[in-house]
C-alpha cells in the first residue's frame, strides 16, 4: 500500500545552531521556487519508481527543517500545490504540522499558513535562558516563544508543540526548572524534549573535542530528564513517549506513524523513507539533492533493506519508547523473566498484559531493548 504519512524537509537556516547536525544550509535567501521544483520533480520520480498510479492519500503531512518559517509568505499555498499533484488528504482531519522558529513565525504568517491548511506547528523554544540561547546561537531572545504562540493563537491553531533541550553544560547557568515553568506557562498542546549531544562536525562536537566544552555527566542529565516527567505529568501531560508529553488527544499522529514502523515518504535533503523493507535515505547537501533531481534521478545517498532479525530489534525498540510498551504474549519465558527483574529494578512496570518501561527505564531504553532482543532466540 503506498504510505499515508509524507515528510518534507526544509533546508535552509539563518543560521546553523551549535548543537545542530541537521541537513541543512545557512541563508538569509532561500531558494523557494528552487526547493519547490525539487520537491515536485522528487516526488514524481518517486511515483515512477514505486508504480504508485493514484494520489497518495495522506493522513499525516510534516514540514520540517532547517527553518519552515524561513520561506516565508506563501510558499506552504505553494507547497500545497505542488503536493496536490501526486497527493490528497481531508482538511478536516489530515495532521499538517510545520516547524518554526520563533523569530520568523509572525502573525502574518501563520495567519498565512493556517489559510494554507497548517493545523499544527511545533516552535523551536529550547531555552528562554538568554546566554544560553547566545551560547546555541538562536535567535529569538527568552521573550520569542510567548509572542510566536500568541501569533499562532490569533491564526487560529490551538495545536502547539514546543521544543526544549535540556542536559546542557551547568556552567551556561540555566534553570532547568525555571524554564520548564515558562513552557507551561505558555500552555501548549505537547512538549517534546531534546538531551543535548555533541555530535561530531557540530561546533559543539569541535569544543568538547578540544576541551573547551564539557557536557554534563550521567546523573544529571538523568536527573533533568525526571524533573521534566514530574512537571509535565503534573501539568496533566501525558508521558506517551521516551521524549514526548501531550494532552489528552494532543499526541502527534505523524511521529506515531514512525514509532509503530508504519510506511512514509521523506522528501528534501536528508530525509529518509520506509517502505517496508527497505528505508532509504538522501542526499544531505541541497547542491547534491538539486543536481541528482536536475540530472533526472532520485538523490538517494544509501538505503538499507531490513531483515527479520533487524526487524524483531526494532519492533522491541520501538514498542518500549512508547507508552503502550509491547504485549508479553509475543516474549518468550527468557524475555518474560527478564521483564520481571526490570520491575524489580523500576525499569518497568506490567499491567493489562503488556510491559511498559518507567520514566527510569525509558533513561536505559537503547540497552534494554537490546538485552531484551538477545534473549528471543
Amino acid at each position: 500500500m503506498p504510505p499515508a504519512h509524507l515528510y518534507v524537509h526544509v533546508p535552509f537556516c539563518l543560521r546553523r545552531c551549535s548543537y545542530c547536525d541537521f541537513a541543512v544550509t545557512a541563508t538569509r535567501e532561500p531558494p523557494i521556487a528552487a526547493w519547490l521544483d525539487a520537491i515536485d520533480a522528487e516526488l514524481t520520480l518517486l511515483a515512477e519508481a514505486e508504480g504508485w498510479t493514484a494520489p497518495l492519500e495522506l493522513r499525516t503531512l510534516y514540514i520540517g527543517g532547517g527553518t519552515p518559517s524561513l520561506l516565508g509568505l506563501g510558499a506552504m499555498r505553494r507547497l500545497r500545490e505542488r503536493l496536490e499533484r501526486h497527493a490528497r488528504w481531508d482538511d478536516a482531519t489530515v495532521e499538517w504540522t510545520a516547524e518554526a522558529n520563533p523569530e520568523t513565525l509572525t502573525p502574518a504568517l501563520a495567519a498565512d499558513w493556517r489559510a494554507a491548511g497548517v493545523n499544527r506547528i511545533s516552535l523551536g523554544a529550547q531555552t528562554f535562558h538568554e546566554p544560553t540561547l547566545r551560547w546555541m546561537g538562536r535567535l529569538h531572545g527568552a521573550d520569542g516563544p510567548a509572542r510566536a504562540v500568541a501569533a499562532c493563537r490569533a491564526a487560529g491553531v490551538d495545536n502547539i508543540s514546543i521544543d526544549l533541550i535540556f542536559g546542557l553544560p551547568a556552567r551556561l547557568g540555566r534553570d532547568w526548572d525555571a524554564d520548564l515553568s515558562r513552557a507551561l506557562a505558555l500552555e501548549p498542546t505537547h512538549v517534546s524534549l531534546y538531551g543535548l549531544t555533541a555530535e561530531a562536525g557540530t561546533p559543539l562536537g569541535r569544543w568538547v573535542a578540544e576541551g573547551r566544552e564539557r557536557m554534563v555527566d550521567e546523573d544529571a542529565y538523568a536527573a533533568e530528564y525526571l524533573l521534566a516527567v514530574e512537571r509535565m505529568r503534573g501539568a496533566g501531560f501525558e508521558h506517551y513517549e521516551v521524549s514526548n508529553f501531550a494532552l489528552r488527544g494532543r499526541q502527534s499522529a505523524h511521529n506515531g506513524a514512525y514509532w509503530t514502523g508504519a510506511a512514509y515518504v521523506g522528501l528534501g535533503p536528508g530525509a529518509h523513507s520506509f517502505l517496508p523493507p527497505v528505508r532509504r535515505w538522501n542526499e544531505r547537501d541541497w547542491l547534491a539533492y538539486r543536481r541528482s533531481l536536475d540530472e533526472g534521478r532520485l538523490p538517494r545517498a544509501g538505503e538499507e533493506r531490513i531483515d527479520a532479525a533487524a526487524a524483531r530489534l526494532e519492533s522491541i525498540w520501538l514498542g518500549l519508547r512508547t507508552s503502550a510498551g509491547l504485549a508479553l504474549e509475543g516474549l518468550n519465558g527468557a524475555q518474560r523473566r527478564l521483564t520481571e527483574r526490570w520491575v524489580v529494578e523500576g525499569w518497568a512496570e506490567v499491567g493489562g498484559g503488556r510491559v511498559r518501561l518507567t520514566p527510569n527505564g525509558w533513561l536505559l531504553l537503547d540497552r534494554l531493548a537490546v538485552e531484551l532482543d538477545a534473549r528471543a532466540a
